[in-house]
């Protein structure tokens, strides 16, 4: 035999034997690079929680890029969620099933259909929540029932606020990179390193991997497209609500944040060298920058640190360095509905228009026929839309826009209409941000308490096909399900309106976010 021709056949055995043993076995046994992971038998599918893909973020190495994790002796349980990142309670949505926040948090979890052959799409999910909070831990992101369609699903922790995206002047000068942040997106980086060489012995394609997020996850996305250290690791990308570009780039680049955040951290703290805030407990970190409602909750996020950003994000696209892979991205109907909901007082004719002279001057007049406010209930509608668009529907917008001006791949959008039923003792929020995780991961009764209408789980079970055809070849289609065209200029910009009834149409909405461009874009 052809001695190339026998080395993949030994691969493809190796891949397939692999799989018998996990079919074969009611506590499954995996070996990676580390050492060998046992995890569980989860109905359909095996589970392998908690999986170290890099060392404990601890002293010495608090803001320092990830380093592989330790390998151990012996077998490894991998049947629990590890810990997740440091983090005050920002979201009161957010429910963990882990042991609880600690520095050392940078833990993954590999779900696999049982049986399945080798060669699987892979789907790397990254949560979002601002990077200040959430966790891979959350019942509705569990990956059991969308690793069902026959993919393997994977998420990850991540470092968040302080512990993630801190930047001192005297950790560009030890980084060898003259790069200082980011170390959050630096770990989802790692993530997806152990996946490209692990993923095999699970019975994953390397060579087909797609990563998906939500918020937050979705800014990540759109910034792993954007970085040069990302590039091979992952094939297709899938954006849910957010986009790293016009307005909601890095607020500054490093230099700027170097002086903000090392005299946040001397007021707060009273201490400035590196060695000194690395030896303040991670509790006490914690405590210094978050407090309820507290106003340095959201200081510290991603910034242009010439290393995982060498530029800004519009600069990357506009200039056709970005990873160019099959796109599908888009947002929810009611990304506003928070804002408006709980606001003390609701919008009306009047303080639409003293929105509209405030915000755009001498465009007023065409903010308002894009944003029509004759009535009060017509003007809190309107707000609420932009309250969205300006939140993190735009921003989306933008992202795909860009990716289709200098990217030759696919681009598929869609719109999340059908709004969860409604809490009868709550506001109506519709489809308000974040509704869609539960549709996308099938996880619907990881809630409690809400009476699942027969549309949800029809929605559901659409959007785990498309999402899981996507991964599989780039195009969301399938059989038995609506049609979703490509969005382009040639299609007329269609947009899958994903709801009840699913049906894609032309962009009614593409003026409004072409004058925002104008306004906002210098």
């Amino acid at each position: 035999m052809n001695p190339k021709t026998l080395c993949r056949s030994l691969v493809v055995w190796g891949m397939l034997a692999a799989q018998l043993a996990l079919g074969a076995s009611s506590t499954p046994q995996v070996k990676t690079d580390s050492g060998i992971v046992e995890g569980r038998a989860d109905g359909a599918v095996h589970a392998f929680l908690g999986i170290p893909y890099a060392a404990a973020p601890v002293g010495d190495l608090r803001w320092k890029p990830p380093v592989p994790a330790a390998k151990w002796a012996g077998v490894r349980k991998a049947a629990e969620f590890g810990a997740h990142c440091m983090q005050g309670k920002v979201f009161g949505d957010m429910n963990f099933r882990d042991p609880g926040g600690s520095e050392d948090c940078l833990f993954l979890n590999v779900w696999v259909p049982k049986m399945s052959g080798a060669k699987l799409p892979v789907m790397v999910w990254i949560h979002g929540g601002g990077f200040v909070a959430g966790s891979t831990s959350e019942a509705r992101q569990d990956g059991t029932n969308l690793a069902q369609q026959g993919v393997i699903v994977v998420s990850m922790n991540y470092r968040l606020g302080v512990f993630g995206f801190f930047v001192h002047p005297e950790l560009a000068k030890e980084s060898g990179h003259n790069a200082a942040g980011n170390y959050g997106l630096l770990d989802q980086v790692a993530a997806l390193r152990w996946v490209h060489d692990n993923i095999a012995a699970l019975g994953g394609d390397p060579a087909n991997v797609t990563i998906f997020g939500e918020s937050a996850g979705s800014f990540s996305v759109s910034a792993l497209m954007a970085s040069p250290l990302a590039k091979g690791l992952f094939q297709k990308a899938i954006g849910e609500s957010g986009g790293a570009g016009e307005r909601s780039d890095p607020g500054a680049d490093e230099k700027s944040r170097e002086a903000k955040d090392s005299k946040l951290a001397s007021s707060t703290l009273g201490v400035q060298t590196l060695a000194d805030l690395r030896a303040v407990p991670a509790s006490k970190l914690l405590d210094a920058f978050f407090k309820p409602g507290g106003e340095n909750n959201f200081a510290f996020g991603p910034d242009v640190d010439g290393y995982f950003l060498p530029e800004p994000t519009p600069a990357i696209f506009a200039a056709g360095k970005q990873t160019d892979v099959p796109l599908l991205a888009g947002w929810n109907h009611d990304e506003g509905s928070f804002e408006i909901a709980f606001s003390p007082k609701k919008p009306t004719v009047d303080s639409m228009k003293e929105t509209a002279q405030k915000e755009f001057g001498a465009k007023a007049d065409e903010f308002l026929r894009l944003y029509p406010a004759t009535t009060d209930a017509q003007a809190q509608r309107s707000m609420e839309d932009f309250a969205g668009d300006r939140f993190i529907a735009w921003s989306t917008w933008w992202w795909m826009e860009a990716q289709s001006k200098t990217g030759k791949q696919p681009i598929y959008r869609f719109r999340f209409d059908l709004g969860p039923p409604a809490d009868p003792k709550g506001p109506q929020l519709g489809a308000y941000h974040s509704s869609e995780i539960e549709y996308v991961f099938g996880q619907l009764d990881s809630k409690a308490g809400i009476a699942w209408r027969p549309e949800d789980r029809q929605l559901s079970a659409e959007m785990q096909k498309y999402w899981a055809n996507f991964a599989r070849s780039g195009d969301p289609n399938g059989s038995g399900l609506p049609t979703w065209p490509r969005h382009s200029a040639a299609e007329g910009w269609p947009v899958m309106f994903l709801d009840a009834k699913s049906a894609a149409h032309s962009d009614d909405l593409r003026e409004r976010y072409l004058f925002l461009t104008r306004a906002w874009v210098k």
